[in-house]
């Protein structure tokens, strides 16, 4: 399926807007559509992907958990990369597809915790108290606001991809054979 709306390109911004796509991936030439709201999506994502004090490998486990438990094959792609940008080793994508599918891997407790707060926030809205709270007492107040946020933002993204049928990039497509998601 084509996207649903069209991949703008710099010359069909204003000067003003031309910014926008600095990093021109086909979700953020979608969104130029709206230029205001792709403004806005902007400033949080980098603020979730550079200025939360959550670590990073931790933060990209969660989002990854996100883009596998919704099937996104954009979402999915860009943070196996990501991720690996991050600290993600191949063995940590394993074992959340591992932790997933209810089988034990090699992730250490805390990693686990953040997958499970992110299916638990994915698949039922919210985060069980008793988990909130053991996670909270290793992250502290901060971090796990940022926990919190980083996880609901992605839960947003993958409905914002899957409605707008945004497709994976050709340099992408590597990353989603490496580790392809499963059929619904």
């Amino acid at each position: 399926m084509a996207a649903r709306v069209p991949y703008l390109n710099a010359e069909d911004l204003s000067d003003a807007d031309k910014d926008l796509l600095k990093r021109p991936i086909w979700l953020t030439r979608a969104l130029v559509n709206s230029p205001g709201t792709a403004r806005a999506f902007h400033v949080l994502g980098n603020h979730i992907r550079y200025g939360m004090t959550l670590d990073m490998r931790l933060r990209e486990l969660a989002i990854l958990q996100v883009g596998w438990l919704a099937r996104s094959p954009f979402e999915w792609s860009h943070h196996v990369k990501l991720g690996m940008d991050f600290g993600v080793s191949k063995e940590d994508i394993e074992g959340l597809i591992a932790e997933t599918e209810g089988r034990d891997s090699d992730l250490g407790a805390l990693e686990k915790k953040i997958l499970r707060a992110a299916r638990e926030m994915t698949e039922n809205v919210e985060m069980p108290e008793p988990l909130f709270r053991e996670l909270q007492a290793e992250l502290g107040n901060e971090q796990m606001v940022d926990l919190v946020v980083a996880i609901s933002t992605y839960c947003a993204v993958v409905r914002i991809l899957a409605s707008l049928a945004i497709e994976v990039e050709p340099e992408y497509q590597p990353y989603l054979d490496m580790f392809p998601l499963p059929a619904n």
